[in-house]
């Protein structure tokens, strides 16, 4: 049997390059992290997530004055249509925090001032549009969800500041802040994983923002893209309610063929450098906020993991203990991602769009041989 010639791709297309892009940059076997080439470590020590989203979008970073429009403009629209809001009450009580996002999100595009716009002018301005609204329909829903009233956003506030304030209708510590401005620089982009190419690939269709987007997010909500810190804390919970060894607790994990969640990582064969990051936030918010706990189990499974497995600590593993230092409910890790992630999501979406080409791959047959004959019904 004779077929057209296919290039052999590796399950999970592991290793298959499939575009070009000038937004994220990582070299798995040195650890390196950079968007639009600036190292993440410099990032996450000097900068915060308003100054990121404009080096995603623009490709630079802005100067004081776009710095201050930028939040200006994200300030601005933090705002919902009553509908939206109306729509979270109507959800059934036991609908899952990223289900009710998707659909938010998918709404939003009713109410978009630029629906039918696609050009590049339109779509930055989805993409500020969206970086607010999605932060806002996660703190207002866990607040409908628990029967509190919906806290205003105070516009004078910082993207992280304003999220952690509507979520908790507290002002957040200084040191709250900057730990939860750091997890969203961390959490911006990173190339072209499940999330991003789902959203890349809808996109390419020439369909709309909101619509790439939804898209993400249906991505995002698996567990084995953006659950596993939800996964990570569900393990800290356990230990700490029995007042299990740590360490003991994962080897019964191990002898039980389990996986232990957090560790590893498709493309780092090195520490995650966001891990080095997120493993000092979880120490700090340990301290200050007396909840020192959760660190201390955490680095003694890391510890134990990188001895026995020789597996380093990922991206999930410390998000875990810092969200819920920080006073995030354990099913919203994953909704609290996109509040970071949809920076990366519409950077590549623009990306995409200013060279567009159709994505659409091959697979490679393993079916029954060409012709399978045809059989009637009645000869069956």
């Amino acid at each position: 049997m004779s077929s057209p010639t296919i290039t052999h791709a590796p399950k999970g297309l592991e290793g298959v390059v499939a575009t070009t892009s000038s937004i994220c940059y990582i070299d798995g076997d040195k650890g390196v992290l950079a968007y639009r080439g600036i190292d993440i470590h410099e990032l996450a020590d000097h900068s915060n997530f308003e100054e990121v989203c404009y080096l995603l979008w623009f490709g630079k970073l802005p100067s004081r004055t776009e710095l201050k429009q930028l939040r200006e403009r994200l300030a601005e629209e933090r705002k919902l249509d009553a509908s939206i809001y109306h729509r979270m009450q109507l959800v059934p009580k036991h609908a899952l925090p990223m289900d009710v996002l998707r659909t938010m999100v998918s709404t939003l595009s009713f109410f978009d001032p630029e629906e039918k716009s696609n050009d590049r002018d339109a779509n930055v301005h989805k993409a500020i549009r969206l970086t607010s609204q999605i932060a806002m329909i996660v703190a207002a829903y866990d607040r409908i969800r628990k029967g509190l009233p919906v806290i205003e956003p105070d516009r004078s506030l910082s993207h992280a500041a304003n999220f952690l304030w509507m979520l908790t209708g507290k002002q957040p510590s200084t040191t709250a802040e900057r730990a939860f401005d750091i997890a969203l620089i961390l959490h911006a982009d990173h190339e072209l994983n499940a999330s991003t190419f789902a959203a890349r690939v809808t996109a390419a269709t020439l369909s709309d923002m909101h619509s790439a987007t939804t898209s993400a997010i249906g991505a995002l909500k698996g567990p084995l893209h953006g659950g596993a810190n939800e996964a990570v804390f569900r393990i800290l919970e356990q230990i700490d309610a029995s007042g299990a060894d740590p360490v003991e607790y994962v080897k019964g994990m191990l002898a039980q063929k389990k996986k232990v969640p957090g560790f590893g990582h498709r493309v780092y064969h090195t520490e995650d450098p966001r891990a080095t990051h997120l493993r000092k936030m979880s120490e700090d918010l340990g301290k200050s906020s007396g909840q020192a706990k959760w660190f201390e189990i955490s680095h003694k499974i890391e510890e134990f993991v990188k001895a026995d497995k020789k597996l380093n600590a990922n991206v999930d593993f410390y998000s875990a203990s810092t969200y819920h230092t920080l006073g995030i409910d354990v099913d919203l890790f994953t909704p609290v991602f996109a509040v970071s992630r949809i920076s990366g999501w519409t950077a590549h979406v623009i990306e995409q769009l200013d060279d567009n080409r159709l994505i659409r791959p091959r697979a490679d047959y393993v079916g029954p041989a060409y012709p399978n004959q045809y059989v009637s019904i009645s000869n069956r």
